[in-house]
């Protein structure tokens, strides 16, 4: 017995639209299985008594629609085991359809054919329902596996499987994350059919007591309002492009990769100050003045010709996919020292051989707090460390004394020997508590300022400068900031 399923598509309209051989094949075969029943031309069939198995009852049972195709699509090749089966599906069978590309996908991997017999897509009508030119660039989107990633704003953007309020509801959330609550949008129904309707509502009206059903597609024109660009990706990329052009700005166009790194390093520590401040707007701010520092050495990069945005997140992409093969891939952990452990052993391979020293993946561009943590820490992984902190704390304590030894001496060159070293210590009994340099420096700094800026309040209330001040009075008042908690 032959073993094959054909499907069929009920078009997008009503009967009349209906190719005669569709019509047949829906009303002359054997087995005829729906993908769901709410189409007009099935309203219309059933008064010539059309017999069929719909699989609406199997929506009810999931609460995801991939699992709802699954289980059709599994049903589907079950009974093409037996019986030549019939499947009609809304629209064409190849446009928007996620169970005839399960069935493509796996029915020849279970010996069955699959035939894709014909239709009418519903693309067509609603182009002309709405008098638009696809030669202008459109995008077809599934309402169920719909991601903001995926929206091209700039172009006609049809968003079909929006069958009810829930999945409307989805879409209008996505679409607000690249367009104003107040953006018009069409919800279009049953297009090219007797029952087209056209509906024009802001956005956040989406699922707001609108009648949707599987003929219900949703119409998003594209923007043209240059604000609203301005979460565009692509629109960031003509911005510095049009800054570094001819007409641009004359600082933006003389920079160079040299020129522009101090101002990546002040950014990043802007971020991190905003971070510490708990001030989250301003750390979208930073993080856009880290970005541009990004975006204008890729500007450079591809005018150069070397690399271009693109080439840093694929290099990005690649690196992260290929680093986390327990997210990505099948390999299992047990504890974040495990990721950091296979981090380390996938860094190591991709350079292709050992380096001559552990230390030398350490940074020479790191501030010098943190390039000291940086070499404990690569040390510390092959055992080169203590075991507890009784002599991390001796350690410290005779370089305090070295220290002071030299004080006597009254060398520079032994001083700044000896504090360097002493410095050193710190750091490694810091790194042996978990504490990072860098943190704890910048706490001591914040509360140096507080308290600073307290003995300034004193000194001007008095009506004294500082040099009228002795050191007692003026200690005298750093001890009153202390007490209010500075």
């Amino acid at each position: 017995m032959s073993r094959k399923i054909e499907i069929v598509g009920l078009g997008a309209g009503d009967l009349e639209q209906l190719p005669f051989g569709v019509y047949k094949k829906l009303t002359q075969g054997n087995h005829l299985f729906l993908r769901t029943k709410e189409h007009p031309v099935i309203a219309e069939l059933e008064k010539e008594h059309l017999q069929y198995t719909s699989f609406d009852s199997i929506y009810e049972k999931h609460d995801q629609f991939e699992k709802v195709y699954e289980e059709i699509t599994e049903i589907l090749l079950d009974r093409a085991k037996g019986e030549e089966v019939i499947y009609a599906v809304p629209g064409h069978p190849l446009v928007a359809e996620r169970t005839v590309q399960l069935l493509l996908e796996l029915g020849p991997e279970k010996g069955i054919e699959i035939i894709i017999g014909g239709g009418q897509s519903f693309l067509d009508a609603l182009f002309q329902a709405l008098k638009i030119d696809p030669v202008e660039g459109f995008q077809l989107l599934d309402g169920t596996f719909l991601e903001s990633s995926m929206l091209q704003v700039t172009q006609h953007m049809f968003i079909s499987q929006v069958y009810d309020q829930f999945v409307a509801s989805d879409v209008k959330l996505v679409l607000m994350e690249k367009l104003p609550d107040d953006y018009e949008v069409m919800i279009v129904t049953a297009a090219g059919g007797k029952e087209e309707r056209i509906l024009r509502v802001p956005l956040y009206e989406l699922d707001h007591n609108v009648e949707l059903n599987n003929l219900t597609t949703v119409y998003v024109p594209p923007v043209k309002e240059e604000r609203i660009l301005w979460k565009d990706f692509g629109k960031l990329r003509q911005i510095f492009a049009q800054l570094r052009g001819p007409d641009g700005c004359p600082w933006d166009k003389e920079q160079t990769y040299e020129s522009l790194k101090k101002y990546l390093i002040e950014e990043t520590y802007e971020v991190v100050d905003a971070i510490n401040q708990n001030d989250l707007d301003h750390v979208v701010e930073e993080l856009g003045d880290v970005l541009l520092q990004i975006m204008l050495l890729a500007q450079i990069g591809d005018e150069e010709g070397y690399f271009n945005i693109d080439d840093v997140i694929e290099g990005l992409s690649e690196k992260m996919i290929r680093r986390h093969p327990h997210v990505f891939g099948n390999v299992q952990v047990e504890s974040v020292e495990e990721v950091i452990q296979n981090w380390e052993s996938i860094k190591a391979d991709e350079k292709g051989e050992m380096k001559a020293s552990l230390l030398d993946g350490v940074s020479f561009a790191l501030p010098n707090l943190v390039r000291a943590y940086e070499l404990q820490k690569k040390a510390s992984k092959v055992g080169f460390d203590w075991n507890e902190l009784t002599p991390v704390l001796e350690k410290v304590k005779e370089e305090l004394q070295e220290f002071e030894d030299e004080l006597k001496n009254n060398q520079l060159i032994g001083m700044k020997k000896e504090f360097g070293d002493l410095l050193f210590a710190f750091v490694n009994l810091g790194r042996f508590l978990h504490i990072h340099p860098e943190e704890a420096l910048f706490g001591t700094n914040e509360k140096f300022v507080r308290r600073f800026q307290f003995v300034e309040e004193r000194v001007k209330e008095s009506g004294k400068s500082f040099n009228d001040h002795t050191l007692e009075e003026l200690d005298e008042y750093w001890n009153q900031a202390k007490l209010t908690g500075l």
